[in-house]
């Protein structure tokens, strides 16, 4: 069992972790003192975790905490997007104020607002979901039934995801046109370390960052032919990329 110690020294049983259609409940003040020997105590700078722990006991604090990880990506996606949504003009002065970092936010949120709570999979990570979020939602259901049924871990999905492409790519009558940019290498570096951190292939991060980029600067471009009366021709207000981020796109 893992338990929550506070700032006063008492400790408090937490949730089991909350699956992505489940709500959180609140958190029970059980007890003080040292923890039991089947239990770890959890603290805002580590774990407490007895002398005596038995492997299978520690092996279960090792689940509970991967799907409390796992399941704050999407708590903090979905707090992220309900901040933009209604709070457009402050949410960022609440960002700074709990001191998060906004790039690893947006991540999450791009992610989570791209999955409706009904099609998201208790079962895999959130990790699998960023793995298609930039595919077609019927494909994207697809693949992460699939994942599922066949208990694909990440990097299987992310195997299986690249030998498609490599097989339509294959089996096209045309040719996909290849473009080449020269790119310093210490540049190269960066964006390498952005696209491991979100868990996904560079040459998708790189595709996916550059289409939101490109999105969010017609969507503004729209908004101010609009409020200009221009005729100039943007992209669809509905699908910009300025409520829908990926990973390393500016604001």
């Amino acid at each position: 069992m893992i338990s929550n110690r506070s700032a006063d020294g008492r400790v408090a049983t937490p949730l089991e972790p909350a699956s992505a259609v489940g709500r959180v409940a609140p958190q029970r003040v059980v007890r003080s003192g040292p923890p039991r020997s089947d239990q770890v105590l959890t603290t805002r700078v580590g774990l407490l975790i007895p002398d005596l722990f038995t492997f299978e006991s520690w092996e279960r604090a090792g689940r509970q905490l991967a799907g409390v990880l796992d399941s704050s990506s999407w708590w903090l996606g979905d707090w992220l997007a309900y901040g933009k949504d209604h709070y457009s003009d402050r949410y960022q002065k609440g960002i700074q104020a709990v001191g998060l970092q906004y790039q690893t936010l947006r991540n999450y949120a791009w992610v989570a607002r791209r999955f409706d709570m009904d099609r998201r999979h208790a079962l895999l990570t959130f990790q699998h979901h960023a793995e298609v979020a930039s595919l077609p939602p019927e494909e994207a259901d697809l693949w992460l039934t699939r994942a599922e049924e066949q208990t694909w871990t990440t990097k299987q999905l992310r195997c299986a995801l690249r030998d498609a492409r490599n097989r339509d790519q294959v089996g096209s009558a045309q040719p996909v046109p290849v473009h080449r940019l020269p790119v310093p290498g210490d540049r190269l570096e960066r964006w390498h370390q952005a696209a491991a951190s979100t868990g996904v292939d560079m040459e998708e991060w790189v595709l996916a960052t550059l289409d939101s980029a490109a999105e969010s600067v017609l969507a503004a471009a729209e908004e101010v032919a609009s409020l200009t009366g221009s005729d100039q021709v943007g992209a669809d207000p509905e699908s910009s990329a300025a409520e829908e981020e990926y990973p390393g796109a500016e604001v």
